[in-house]
């Protein structure tokens, strides 16, 4: 029996606007209400809204349908601004049973590299606005796009998590296989390990018409996952897959309608929330001193942290972490740590080849370029840096 743990990750950032070396001093607005508030109402219409009435109608069609999804803080606070709606929609999904909902950080940041003070602050924020929302309390955590490593596992054992999830890369994980119950390094925690190539095929591949697999249809892709033989496979995409990155002209939402159906007609194929598999006994301890992501060819933290300019814009935001938190101000507090979601940073990339080409996707929606992303964020951390010796 192989199991299948099908999980997404909701993330909206919120982007900040065009701030001009004259601004500096005036401490206005440094978010972008208007554009986070038209990209949330697109994406939620396109999207959020009907790929989670699916779900719901899924789980509730299927008796053993089950769904894994995590989400930030900082999209559950758009969507409670923009549309709540959205909300509604996860809390219909959740009452069905079949929803098991992942931890993360609240503001989508590279917090463990801050401290690991700010890192437990913002995972215990997550896990609170989850329980009041939702009346859920998660076991399972994935850091920011997944980073981990041997001393990320460790810190977030000390939270009393069950489990982790990581990126199921061959540079840790050599022969064996990313489908199997692991220990995370030397915790006794579950280590759960993305299938990238089955997750990639619908997040990536699903509409390439180059792609020699193309099209991808339900059918096709259940007697792939019927034919992996581990004891699970877990695919990790992320959400706006539906109806966003895949537009609906691709096919994806008739896809994910009937996957459940095809799932179905092999026997050794069972749907699980992530928390069972920690039920399975691991099979070895993995070992991973550095540090991986699921980000990027690389799968690194060169996404946010590979050049200097990323490294300067980072360095001089974690430096405003004593200074903040002395005041005792909690605006300027929240302000620093939406400054310090990782988004900033990657938009600030300058890597090339397929890896610049979905960089280029996403910072298109606020800058022309890196450059000019790196100086727009400069200024508004040295505006809030003068805000905070003023304070």
């Amino acid at each position: 029996m192989t199991n299948l743990a099908f999980c997404a990750v909701l993330h909206q950032p919120l982007r900040i606007r065009r701030y001009s070396f004259l601004e500096i001093g005036d401490h206005r607005s440094y978010f972008n209400d208007a554009l986070n508030r038209r990209l949330f109402e697109r994406i939620s219409r396109k999207s959020y809204l009907p790929t989670l009435g699916m779900l719901k109608d899924l789980a509730e069609d299927y008796k053993d349908f089950k769904i894994n999804i995590s989400f930030t803080g900082t999209f559950l606070e758009q969507a409670e601004m923009f549309e709540p709606k959205v909300i509604q929609a996860i809390k219909d999904l959740n009452d069905t049973g079949k929803l098991e909902i992942i931890a993360e950080t609240y503001y989508h940041s590279l917090a463990f590299f801050v401290s690991e003070s700010e890192f437990h602050d913002q995972i215990k924020l997550h896990t609170k606005k989850v329980n009041m929302l939702f009346g859920a309390t998660p076991k399972i955590f994935r850091n920011t796009e997944s980073l981990y490593s041997n001393s990320i596992a460790q810190s977030v054992e000390k939270l009393g998590f069950k489990g982790i999830v990581t990126e199921g890369s061959e540079k840790f994980l050599g022969w064996r296989s990313p489908g199997y119950p692991y220990l995370a390094g030397p915790t006794n925690m579950h280590l759960f390990l993305r299938n990238y190539k089955l997750s990639d095929d619908v997040a990536f591949r699903f509409s390439a018409r180059s792609w020699e697999e193309y099209p991808l249809t339900a059918d096709k892709y259940a007697h792939w996952l019927s034919s992996v033989y581990d004891p699970f496979v877990m695919i990790y995409i992320d959400f706006e897959t539906f109806g966003e990155h895949q537009w609906p002209e691709t096919g994806i939402f008739d896809f994910l309608k009937h996957l459940p159906l095809f799932v179905s007609r092999h026997s050794n194929l069972k749907w699980v929330n992530l928390g069972e598999l920690t039920q399975l006994k691991p099979v070895d301890r993995v070992d991973v001193p550095w540090f991986v992501s699921w980000a990027d060819q690389d799968r690194d933290t060169s996404a946010w942290l590979g050049n200097r300019m990323q490294q300067t814009a980072f360095e001089t935001a974690k430096a405003l972490e004593t200074p903040v938190k002395a005041t005792k101000d909690a605006h300027l507090l929240e302000t620093w740590r939406k400054l310090m979601t990782s988004d900033h940073f990657y938009y600030m990339s300058t890597k090339f080849a397929g890896d610049e080409e979905v960089h280029s996707y996403f910072r298109g929606e606020v800058y022309d370029n890196p450059y000019e992303a790196f100086a727009n964020y400069m200024n508004i951390l040295q505006d809030f840096r003068l805000e905070l010796e003023g304070n």
